[in-house]
């Protein structure tokens, strides 16, 4: 439903008001009723803070800084959209998924669409640095069948808590990342090693940004999954290490309890074995 603009006080329409009925009778439209919202709660944010003009201006290069730090190896738009908590509801309103399924939550701004595809077996730490820790896991329907030929995307940070990408004058190129497709039992496996959690990139004027007002920024130990498969929704998720003290305030809200597994299992290896579970894709009719 389109946000009808308001009316003030004097009888006169609000800004807002004149830009909404620019669209003429599009308003109702995707678009135009987008961006006619968009710009209602922009100016009564602005109604309530009251910011002056050298504040405004500010803001106004925060939002060109970000763009500038942007680019194919880092989106730092990404990183603001995680961290004022917009990716996860993004996630919730259009992945609902029963109980059993794995949940979804945000990809964060690390991810690498070209990540090569390595064989079952393979070691993603080309490296070498940290300590070890062998991954397997198993991808299932909601009715526990093995899906075959599931792709499974993984990506982390290394030892220290940061990303090759954040690194690239020191991390071998794509290291700790690897794509696997899934044997006849829906399985796969790889090695890599412990990863570290982190404070959300400071370097950039996201993260500088939420320092300055306080903002708690360390995330907990993860690895990070995106599982596709024909037929099914593809998950994007983490698993999170049960033993990081900081699980309880994640700045990306991407903790749940599912999703926390122990990394550690006492063994003379540092192993971890999870499941995920898809959901089958809803057919037009169904829907």
């Amino acid at each position: 439903m389109a946000i009808r603009p308001s009316k003030a006080s004097t009888g006169k329409l609000i800004p807002s008001g004149l830009f909404a009925e620019r669209f003429g009778d599009r308003q109702d439209d995707k678009l135009p009723a987008t961006l006619i919202a968009f710009a209602c709660h922009l100016q009564a944010l602005v109604r309530e803070l009251r910011p002056s003009r050298d504040e405004w201006r500010a803001f106004l290069d925060l939002l060109i800084d970000i763009g500038d730090y942007s680019d194919a190896r880092r989106n730092e738009w990404m990183l603001i959209s995680d961290l004022f908590g917009i990716s996860a509801l993004v996630e919730e309103l259009n992945h609902r998924r029963p109980p059993a399924a794995t949940p979804n939550t945000p990809r964060g701004p690390f991810y690498r669409d070209d990540t090569p595809e390595l064989p079952l077996g393979a070691n993603i730490s080309l490296d070498g640095k940290g300590e070890p820790l062998s991954v397997s896991g198993r991808v299932l329907d909601l009715d526990g069948q093995p899906i075959s030929g599931a792709r499974v995307t993984a990506w982390q940070a290394n030892s220290e808590g940061f990303y090759e990408n954040q690194q690239p004058d020191h991390q071998p190129e794509f290291n700790l990342r690897g794509r696997f497709t899934t044997d006849e039992a829906g399985g796969f496996h790889y090695r890599t090693v412990m990863p570290a959690g982190y404070p959300v990139p400071l370097d950039g004027p996201a993260g500088a940004l939420l320092k300055r007002a306080g903002f708690p920024p360390r995330r907990p130990a993860h690895l990070q999954f995106q599982i596709a498969a024909e037929g099914f929704e593809t998950i994007t998720t983490h698993i999170f290490d049960a033993d990081d003290p900081a699980l309880g305030s994640d700045p990306l809200f991407a903790v749940k309890p599912e999703l926390i597994k122990r990394f550690r299992t006492g063994s003379k290896h540092c192993e971890l074995d999870c499941t995920f579970v898809m959901v089958r894709t809803r057919q037009e009719g169904l829907r």
